[in-house]
């Protein structure tokens, strides 16, 4: 879905390619510490260390919690 006004979207997309690499690259990093604190946020404080990052990994990458953390 993209709810996104065409205008809208070349202008974002102008001003990130006016970006360094750098710059850019430092905005996605922030965006996804962003997206990690509210999964953090959502997950159950009393879970062992080992539940916790099942959890985060189930919520970024599904497919792969299932190979790194196989069910016990």
């Amino acid at each position: 879905m993209n709810d996104t006004a065409p205008n809208i979207a070349s202008y974002v997309r102008e001003r990130y390619l006016a970006m360094k690499p750098g710059e850019r690259f430092l905005i996605g990093i922030g965006m996804f510490d962003a997206a990690r604190a509210l999964v953090e946020a959502s997950i159950p404080a009393d879970l062992s260390s080992l539940e916790r990052r099942r959890a985060i990994c189930e919520r970024f990458y599904p497919s792969l919690a299932k190979q790194v953390f196989p069910a016990q």
